[in-house]
C-alpha cells in the first residue's frame, strides 16, 4: 500500500481574474462555475486517489495566514474533518511551501509521497486525471521525482515547456530531458510539431524525503533557512465544529515568521526541477490529458465553459441580443449586451470589468492601479467572509454606514469595542445574544439593541439557525481597523 499525502498550494493572488478575485478572496476560492470553489475540486480530486494500492492520508494545505479560516471552512463545507494548514507568514514562492509540506509529512518518521497541486486549477475530464496520477503515484513510490506534463492543444507562449524522450520507460513515463521558458509563437509551434513537448503543470509528485534531499543539493540556502523557521514553529489545535456538524480536527502550523521572512523565494521549478535532468535526482513525466487549464485570464476561463450557440459564455443573469464569443458574468445584477464580439464582462456589486477577450491578461495592470492609489476594491469584495459569518457593506455615507450581518450557528464574534463609532443592531432572522457591557439580551426578529461608542460588546448565535442582523454605524470614522478585541473564539489579535 502506497502511502499518499496530498499538498494543496493555496497561494497566489489571481490578478488577472478581478473583479472576482481580490486579494482578500483570491481565485482558488472562488466558485467560477457550479458551487465549489476550484479549491474544493482541487482538494476533493485529491482525497478521490484513494485504492486498493493507495492510502490517502490527511491533506496538508499550505496558505497564507490571512485565508486561513477561508481555506478551513471550505474543507468542512465539503465534509472534511480533518487537515493540517501550513500558515506561511509571509509569501515565498512554492519551493519553500512544498518543503514546508515535506518537514510536516516526514514527522514521526514517516516517508509518504507528497502530490503536489496548485488550487487554482481546472481540470475538465476527473477520470482521466485519476488514472495519469495514480500512475505518477507509483512511479514515484521507487523514489522519482515526478512531473505531470500537460498535452499541447496549442501553440500557447503564455506556458513553460518539458521536452521529454520520445520513448517511455518501463513504468510507461518519459524520461525528462530539459525544462524550456515560455515561448515565442514560432518556437511554440515547432514544439507543438515535434510532439515530444508538454506545458508545464506546475503539479509534482515525490516522496517527502526525495524533496528534501535533492533541495540540499540544489538549494542548501532554502533548505537551510526553511528548517530553521520550522525548528520553532507554532502549533495550533482548531476545534472547529457547530451545531450541525460532527466534530473535526484541525491544525494550524506556523513556522517562525521572522526565520521565514529570510527563506530566498524561489519556484519548484527553478530550485530543483530544472536541475534534475541529468543529475543524481533524475526526473519523469506523466503525461496528463484531462482537458486542464491554470484558468491564468479571463480568455481561459471562457475557453473551458459551456458556451452557446454563439460562442458566449454566460454566467448569472444576462440577457444578450447579437452578441458572439463573448464572456460574461453577473454576480449581482441583470447585465446585458448587445451586438458586441469577443469581450469579458464581469459585474460584481462594487465593481464592473469589461475587456476584450485578446487583452485580458492585462487586467493586473487595473489591479496594479487600485494598489497604487489605496482603493479598497483590490483587496476586498462588499461582501467580506469571516470565521464566523460574513458581511455585507449595503450603503454609508457621511459618519453613517450600513451592514448585513450573518453569523453561522454556534458562531460568534469576539468581544470587543471601537473607539470612533456606535451601533444600533436590528434581528432580521434568528436569535442573538447580545453582550453589551455587564448586560446579556436575548433578541429575536423585529427585535433590536443599541451598543454605545466604546461599550465592551459581543454577538453570538447559540441556536441552530442562521443569524441574520441589520447594523447601522454612526460615528467619525467607520474604518474595519476600529476594533479593540478583547477576547476571540478564532485567535485573531
Amino acid at each position: 500500500m502506497i502511502q499518499v499525502m496530498p499538498v494543496i498550494l493555496c497561494g497566489g493572488s489571481g490578478t488577472r481574474l478581478w473583479p472576482l478575485s481580490r486579494a482578500g478572496f483570491p481565485k482558488q476560492f472562488i466558485a467560477l462555475s457550479g458551487k465549489h470553489s476550484l479549491y474544493q475540486l482541487a482538494a476533493q480530486r485529491l482525497q478521490a486517489l484513494k485504492s486498493e494500492k493507495i492510502s490517502i492520508g490527511e491533506s496538508l494545505i499550505v496558505a497564507g495566514e490571512e485565508h486561513r479560516f477561508m481555506a478551513l471552512e471550505q474543507l468542512r463545507e465539503m465534509q472534511m474533518h480533518s487537515a493540517t494548514f501550513l500558515l506561511e507568514p509571509s509569501a515565498r514562492n512554492t519551493a519553500a511551501a512544498l518543503t514546508l509540506a515535506a518537514l510536516q509529512a516526514v514527522q514521526g518518521g514517516s516517508d509518504p509521497v507528497l502530490v503536489a497541486s496548485p488550487s487554482d486549477a481546472h481540470i475538465g475530464d476527473e477520470v482521466a486525471y485519476t488514472r495519469c496520477l495514480s500512475q505518477a503515484i507509483e512511479v514515484a513510490s521507487g523514489g522519482s521525482v515526478v512531473i505531470l506534463g500537460i498535452k499541447p492543444t496549442r501553440a500557447e507562449t503564455g506556458y513553460g515547456y518539458i521536452r521529454f524522450a520520445r520513448d517511455a520507460a518501463s513504468n510507461g513515463a518519459r524520461i525528462v530531458e530539459q525544462f524550456v521558458e515560455k515561448p515565442t509563437a514560432p518556437v511554440a509551434e515547432q514544439y507543438l510539431a515535434s510532439g515530444n513537448y508538454a506545458w508545464n503543470s506546475g503539479m509534482f509528485v515525490l516522496k517527502a524525503s526525495v524533496w528534501l534531499s535533492a533541495l540540499q543539493q540544489f538549494r542548501p540556502d532554502i533548505f537551510q533557512a526553511c528548517q530553521q523557521a520550522w525548528n520553532t514553529r507554532q502549533s495550533e489545535q482548531i476545534p472547529f465544529s457547530d451545531s450541525k456538524s460532527q466534530a473535526s480536527s484541525f491544525q494550524f502550523v506556523r513556522p517562525d515568521a521572522s526565520g521565514f521572512s529570510q527563506v530566498p523565494s524561489e519556484s519548484v521549478d527553478y530550485a530543483v526541477m530544472e536541475k534534475c535532468p541529468g543529475s543524481s535526482f533524475p526526473i519523469q513525466m506523466v503525461e496528463l490529458d484531462a482537458l486542464w487549464s491554470d484558468l491564468g485570464a479571463w480568455d481561459a476561463v471562457w475557453r473551458v465553459g459551456q458556451a452557446d450557440a454563439q460562442g458566449n459564455v454566460c454566467q448569472g443573469d444576462v440577457l444578450l441580443d447579437g452578441a458572439q464569443g463573448n464572456f460574461i458574468h453577473a454576480s449581482s445584477r441583470l447585465v446585458s449586451a448587445v451586438d458586441v464580439k469577443d469581450l469579458v464582462i464581469v459585474e460584481t456589486a462594487d465593481a464592473v470589468l469589461v475587456s476584450s477577450k485578446a487583452s485580458s491578461q492585462n487586467v493586473k495592470n487595473i489591479v496594479a492601479q487600485l494598489q497604487k492609489s489605496g482603493r479598497s476594491e483590490q483587496t476586498l469584495h462588499r461582501k467580506v467572509h469571516r470565521p464566523w459569518g460574513w458581511y455585507d457593506s449595503v450603503d454609508e455615507g457621511e459618519r453613517f454606514k450600513v451592514k448585513r450581518i450573518n453569523v453561522k450557528p454556534g458562531a460568534s464574534l469576539s468581544l470587543q469595542k471601537h473607539a470612533h463609532r456606535a451601533e444600533h443592531w436590528i434581528v432580521v432572522k434568528g436569535n442573538a445574544e447580545v453582550t453589551c457591557g455587564d448586560q446579556k439580551l436575548n433578541l429575536v426578529e423585529n427585535q433590536s439593541t443599541y451598543i454605545p461608542l466604546g461599550q465592551v460588546h459581543r454577538l453570538a448565535n447559540r441556536g441552530t439557525t442562521e443569524l441574520e442582523i441589520i447594523e447601522v454605524q454612526s460615528g467619525t470614522y467607520l474604518g474595519e481597523d476600529d476594533i479593540v478585541r478583547l477576547q476571540d473564539t478564532y485567535g485573531r489579535k
